[in-house]
């Protein structure tokens, strides 16, 4: 079974790349952000710098108008939101004030109306925009952050979690100032390096479509031995990361979830 590689660099400073674990220079991804409507993480600014595409999810776009300049109180607010401009804004339209829309469409940004596609949500629209952006070649290199796709209305939230398992082919990883989530996939083994600077020790592991009938892992302080997870029965949560590695193995897809230090 093919192996398959995880690090949280992306919550690490660009121009410190030593600051990671040096077992982690094996994960080597082509950043993509989206930002949806929800409140912007402190650590977005991070995010942005390692992201080479840059699209707004409808009403994402007011939160990058609104709060990165709350990010950066000492700086002028209308330099802060030419600096960082998204390069798309897409969606049903339905949320984003016209104001933010017009100030974005004058510095260039590009404006994506998809209001006639009412059957799949702005993540998906916005995942389906960048996988098109980027050649078949190098799509097992991307890596998509979404932010704001945690908290709020708890049926966003699985919508949001829907997407991992609809591109379940695409790295996709959803996070909120608290905590981030990623999919395992069933048809690779798992190896996990842990920033433990910024993220743990509190994690977990849910199977996600359909139960798992044997999921083993190490590096955990309550590891899984061929154990069977179930919604009804049991569920990795709330469990602890205890080695600088985890390595994850299922015959099920498993949802990955980890906590964030506040940076």
């Amino acid at each position: 079974m093919e192996l398959m590689c995880h690090s949280s660099t992306f919550l690490l400073p660009p121009e410190n790349p030593n600051t990671a674990s040096s077992s982690s220079s094996s994960v080597s991804l082509t950043y993509a952000l989206v930002v949806l409507n929800q409140n912007l993480p402190k650590f977005t600014p991070l995010l942005w710098d390692h992201a080479h595409i840059r699209v707004c999810a409808d009403g994402g776009a007011n939160r990058v108008f609104d709060e990165m300049p709350l990010l950066f109180p000492q700086l002028n607010p209308s330099h802060v939101r030419s600096r960082y401009k998204p390069d798309a804004i897409k969606g049903d339209m339905d949320s984003i004030r016209t104001e933010v829309l017009d100030f974005y469409a004058n510095l260039g940004t590009k404006i994506i109306d998809e209001s006639q596609d009412q059957d799949t949500t702005d993540l998906h629209k916005c995942v389906a925009y960048i996988r098109d952006l980027v050649p078949n070649t190098d799509k097992s290199e991307l890596c998509i952050l979404a932010t704001g796709a945690l908290g709020g209305r708890f049926d966003h939230e699985m919508g949001n979690i829907n997407v991992l398992c609809r591109f379940s082919n695409t790295r996709i990883i959803l996070l909120s100032d608290d905590c981030l989530i990623h999919l395992l996939p069933k048809n690779h083994s798992h190896k996990i390096f842990i920033q433990s600077s910024i993220e743990g020790p509190h994690c977990g592991l849910v199977p996600i479509g359909t139960p798992s009938g044997s999921s083993t892992t190490t590096g955990l302080k309550w590891d899984l031995n061929n154990t069977e997870m179930r919604f009804g029965g049991l569920v990795s949560t709330s469990n602890i990361v205890k080695e600088d590695i985890v390595t994850v193995q299922s015959d099920s897809d498993l949802l990955w979830t980890i906590s964030i230090k506040k940076l």
